[in-house]
């Protein structure tokens, strides 16, 4: 399916999101069953959504017990919402039946005090409730966020608790059809966007006005729910890469990079980093070490295919001590670096030296995961490039397609800084 627009028609038939919510639901109760659970208690805001089909509002994200899910056996999932909200959700989701949602039970990482351990009980006895109403009463509950609030309480109910990450991690692996299309878009409005860098760049203006303007551009597109970050880094921040934006001026002759890290589109997250030299052409050395990293960049993605591991992907990339002569592996954490894509930006699999050469995971069709690989000199300048792919039984699709073959030049005014060294 070609990428066909971002908005539903009568017409054309674009994402079946109906199809994508059963989709992720029975996935997520399969691997439930797989893993000998009776039940799982989902905390994350992406686990929610996955199970759920519902949007945690930005003020809610990141706090985990003021909205939850459970899903119980072959039942539909119960939606625990924060407060009075479920009357909006009972109104907006006719997906979950009426009798499934349910007001939330929080205590807000312990910021209740000592009401915490009353809040604690009150929720506890109410996912218990609901194992009894589905039968699944004693069974295993698996659980993907746990904390010192809950595990007392859930020792004197007598509660057998499991890991649920592990499960909801493996069932958001495999994309379907419909999320595949979703990615899609949201690589489509990253090469928008980085065109749209490209167009606005230019000396004099600062790190924080690129990313302002790039946020204003990204929430004018419909179906934009967040933009978590915009990574501008110019000059000497971009080496080591301190993966942020600050005040900086942009001089001319400088190497910027820019990453859209987390765009939310319909839940669905981007990363995508492209390199521009601002007001005159790179240098020679520029150039090659850029060719250093896009080689290291599309060897791995070569080695990507149905079958195959991580630890063939992550043994493309040199060592940290033979890149850039550090002691350990940990010291160079997403200099070359692999993850997973979906509604969450961490989703499997993720590759990296550090583990994925003794703990590799196989790839499978329905992956969805970007790449990403930098090089450069120290507080001078560097480089950083990054592609997002979708993977097929006899294919890898790449789903970034700003041109990514050499460092992009914004010059203004033909040959203006040709002075600058």
């Amino acid at each position: 399916m070609a990428n066909a627009g971002i908005v539903g028609l009568d017409w054309q038939q674009r994402i079946n999101w109906d199809r994508l919510r059963k989709y992720r639901l029975e996935r997520a109760r399969e691997r439930m069953k797989a893993h000998g659970l009776g039940a799982m208690l989902l905390m994350y805001d992406e686990n929610v959504r996955y199970v759920t089909g519902t949007l945690t509002p930005g003020w809610n994200r990141l706090k985990p017990g003021l909205r939850y899910a459970l899903l119980c056996g072959d039942g539909a999932p119960v939606l625990f919402e924060q407060g009075d909200i479920g009357m909006q959700i009972e109104r907006h989701v006719p997906w979950i039946p009426r009798e499934n949602i349910r007001w939330s039970y929080a205590w807000i990482k312990g910021a209740a005090g000592a009401a915490s351990t009353q809040q604690v009980t009150k929720f506890t006895n109410a996912i218990l409730d609901e194992m009894r109403r589905h039968g699944v009463a004693g069974q295993k509950l698996g659980v993907d966020f746990i904390d010192i609030n809950m595990l007392r309480i859930f020792q004197e109910k007598n509660i057998t608790w499991a890991d649920g990450m592990t499960p909801m991690m493996e069932a958001r692996a495999i994309k379907n059809e419909d999320e595949q299309e979703a990615l899609r878009v949201v690589g489509a409005i990253g090469d928008a966007t980085h065109w749209e860098c490209m167009k606005f760049l230019r000396p004099g203006i600062t790190e924080n006005q690129v990313t302002a303007h790039l946020m204003e551009f990204l929430y004018a597109i419909p179906g934009m729910e967040d933009v978590e970050d915009v990574i501008v880094s110019s000059g000497p921040n971009t080496w080591p890469n301190w993966r942020n934006f600050s005040d900086r001026i942009i001089l001319p002759g400088d190497i910027v990079f820019m990453d859209l890290a987390a765009l939310t589109w319909n839940g669905y997250k981007s990363c995508y980093y492209r390199t521009y030299c601002v007001g005159k052409e790179p240098t020679q050395e520029q150039k090659d070490v850029y060719a250093t990293a896009l080689e290291w960049l599309y060897d791995s993605i070569e080695a990507v295919r149905v079958g195959t591991t991580t630890r063939e992907i992550a043994s493309k990339w040199p060592s940290a001590q033979e890149a850039w002569g550090y002691a350990e592996e940990d010291q160079a954490a997403a200099n070359l670096w692999g993850h997973g894509l979906g509604l969450a930006q961490y989703d499997q699999p993720v590759i990296s030296r550090i583990w994925s050469l003794d703990h590799p995971i196989e790839i499978k069709p329905g992956m969805v995961f970007a790449l990403e690989t930098q090089h450069g000199k120290k507080f001078r300048w560097g480089v950083r490039i990054e592609e997002m792919l979708i993977v097929h039984e006899d294919r890898t699709e790449i789903i970034s397609n700003f041109p990514v073959k050499q460092i992009t030049v914004v010059d203004p005014i033909p040959g203006y800084g040709d002075h600058v060294r």
